[in-house]
């Protein structure tokens, strides 16, 4: 008989293009288990680029309850048999770390441990592992912010005081803290599990912790309520690679936590979805900058007007 307590449970389940990809930097309620799956989406077949796969891991069994959640996040899926099997945790490493494939996005190269001997001598270089992490650097959204950063970087941007909010694993605040790397930076997400996965990931890339210039504060926060995020404010740039309707919300706390001139990197929005969010900051005082597209998910940056008579 096989020990329980080596195997792991895959559940597969057929996905649409876009479920895939929304998929990939946020899939609550299934974030808050404890433990959390680790969720993997890929193109099928590259002959029908629509049809995508979802592969969820458990480390249990799963039973009908978590099967109900995981076909909440893929509507498109309702009808379909999930195929369920177990395989051994050492098939598992492997199988987590080539299922994520390198990402090369901008000056930025983001890898999991298997793709180590991979990293290009010219790139700034991030480890991300699959483990309880989303926001690896394989969603749209995130490569966009990555390609902003590096955009804004060669356009000869100036920051020393920068915010990653809805951090994820961290990665985002890390890629702007290399290109500005005397700037103080904070990173900071409602979820605690984020956080603790954005410490973890800062002790993996070198990244220092702490309050002053060139350190990372880490900030558990619904929004900006907290009181730190305030006295920190105001920011010269603040990166938001969350979702529109949050986003859209929070318009008027971001554009006043941003100090006049800066800059604003929005993402996490579908294409049709970009007119909108980005009315919501121009009626905060912010302007278009320009667009990184991905797909159907487009990255905005804007400006904040130094005063409401200049453009």
């Amino acid at each position: 008989m096989s020990d329980e307590s080596q195997v792991t449970w895959k559940v597969t389940l057929p996905c649409t293009r876009s479920e895939g990809q929304a998929i990939a930097d946020d899939f609550s309620p299934l974030a808050l288990l404890d433990p959390p799956p680790v969720l993997i989406t890929r193109e099928a077949d590259p002959a029908a680029p629509d049809n995508w796969l979802l592969d969820a891991y458990f480390e249990l069994e799963p039973d009908a309850r978590l099967l109900a959640m995981l076909r909440s996040l893929i509507p498109s899926a309702a009808g379909a048999a999930p195929v369920i099997e177990k395989i051994r945790d050492e098939d598992w490493v492997t199988i987590s770390q080539q299922g994520l494939e390198p990402i090369h996005a901008g000056r930025f190269f983001v890898h999991t441990p298997a793709h180590r001997d991979a990293v290009p001598t010219d790139a700034i270089s991030f480890e991300i592992d699959a483990g309880r992490a989303f926001g690896t650097g394989q969603h749209e959204t995130t490569t966009g912010c990555l390609m902003a950063l590096s955009r804004l970087k060669d356009e000869g941007a100036h920051f020393s005081n920068l915010l990653d909010l809805g951090t994820g694993t961290g990665l985002l605040a890390f890629a702007a803290m290399r290109l500005w790397p005397v700037a103080r930076a904070t990173a900071s997400d409602i979820d605690p599990i984020s956080i603790e996965v954005t410490e973890e990931n800062a002790g993996i890339n070198k990244v220092m912790l702490g309050r002053s210039r060139g350190q990372l504060e880490l900030v558990v926060s619904p929004g900006l309520e907290r009181h730190r995020l305030k006295a920190r404010a105001p920011y010269d740039l603040i990166i938001a690679n969350i979702l529109a309707a949050p986003l859209i919300d929070l318009a008027p706390s971001v554009a006043g936590a941003l100090q006049a001139g800066g800059r604003l990197i929005l993402a996490g929005l579908l294409e049709h979805q970009a007119e909108k969010v980005a009315n919501a900051y121009r009626r905060q005082g912010l302007i278009a900058r320009f667009r990184i597209e991905r797909g159907e998910w487009p990255t905005l940056v804007m400006r904040k007007r130094r005063s409401l008579s200049r453009r």
